[in-house]
């Protein structure tokens, strides 16, 4: 697999491991480590379900997109990539309940929508005290013409070369005291346009205030990808709730929910597709990019909390997960969750999973 979980790089709330071990005398136990989740909120439990069922759809669409494909094999590098969404079909599988906590083993990929719901929460944990601390905090948001696949991953590069050029050339200002600090987080995103076949990656931030939004933007139009900046295209909104704009930016960085025209939303209500040979071209786009950053601060060093020791325990149950009814379930029958997707989930995820490539 393309996950090593021997290599656990574990912090705290974010990562948990289930190990079966074996207790002297011959009962066995399990071993767990982790601070698990909480077992008892039937809610979460539902939107984990949720999550585990789509991710399950998506990966076989990926693997599908990838098999028609038949990609040239340039060391391993198709064959990696198979098992990387094969593991991440298998994430959560098999999950255990003990003192009222969860405990699973996570694949840690980013398309899968279990890992990035858990790593989505470690970061607004994260920042959200410090972005909290802003009093003028602004949104923004910096993008470029969209374009034909072909272009998408240069284009990528391009964009993230022009905001770091921004940073590093105000960082040196600021340094010499010729000028005001840019601070702020930022996340990369990217949407599919199914009608034209064309993609647009831009940038979600959030900053202390107005000055340095106006500073980011005009310096985004003047110096940075010349020509493929539209003004009107450059947005810029006070926040009114630091926490629902802090999801904002830190939500998985492409869109696998796609209206076939963007532009006719009213028309095309209940028409979203789920692209995956588009998702695959995003996903292989962005390898090896860092999706969330933030740039002039750093975070406390204590918010880094070292893991618990394991937990080793012979009073549990043991769940797996069954796709045929969406949920986990014991040997002997009974059900973690009872979660039951609703009519328009079943139909998008069984009917609209579009892996025609383009």
């Amino acid at each position: 697999m393309s996950t090593d979980h021997s290599k656990n790089p574990y912090r705290g709330y974010i990562y948990t491991l289930a190990q079966t071990g074996t207790e002297p005398g011959g009962k066995r136990a399990i071993m767990l480590t982790g601070t698990g989740s909480d077992a008892t909120n039937l809610k979460a439990l539902k939107g984990r379900a949720k999550r585990k069922l789509i991710t399950q759809k998506m990966m076989l669409g990926l693997i599908d997109v990838l098999d028609q494909k038949n990609e040239m094999i340039v060391n391993g590098m198709s064959e990696k990539r198979k098992k990387s969404f094969w593991n991440t079909y298998h994430c959560q599988n098999k999950i255990y309940t003990a003192n009222g906590k969860l405990y699973g083993r996570y694949c840690k990929n980013r398309f899968c929508t279990l890992c990035c719901s858990i790593r989505k929460a470690a970061i607004i944990n994260s920042y959200l005290p410090f972005v909290q601390t802003w009093k003028e905090p602004y949104f923004v948001t910096l993008t470029v013409r969209s374009v034909p696949l072909y272009k998408l991953k240069a284009v990528i590069r391009s964009v993230l070369k022009g905001i770091n050029n921004i940073i590093a050339k105000y960082k040196k200002r600021n340094q010499r005291g010729k000028g005001i600090k840019l601070m702020g987080v930022r996340s990369l995103e990217c949407n599919f346009n199914a009608r034209k076949k064309t993609y647009n990656p831009h940038f979600h931030l959030i900053v202390p205030n107005r000055e340095i939004a106006k500073i980011i933007i005009n310096e985004w139009l003047t110096t940075s990808n010349p020509g493929w900046n539209l003004p009107v295209a450059q947005k810029m909104s006070k926040i009114m709730d630091n926490q629902k704009a802090l999801i904002e930016v830190v939500k998985y960085g492409s869109k696998i929910f796609t209206d076939p025209d963007l532009k006719k939303k009213e028309k095309s209500k209940g028409n979203e597709s789920i692209y995956m040979a588009a998702l695959n071209n995003i996903l292989e786009a962005m390898k090896g990019i860092r999706i969330f950053e933030r740039f002039g601060f750093n975070l406390s060093q204590d918010r880094n909390i070292q893991p618990p020791g394991a937990l080793v325990v012979k009073d549990y149950k043991e769940w797996e997960y069954d796709i045929n009814i969406y949920d986990w379930a014991t040997t002997d029958g009974n059900r973690l969750t009872t979660f039951q997707p609703n009519a328009k989930l079943l139909e998008l995820i069984n009917e609209k999973v579009n892996t025609d490539l383009e």
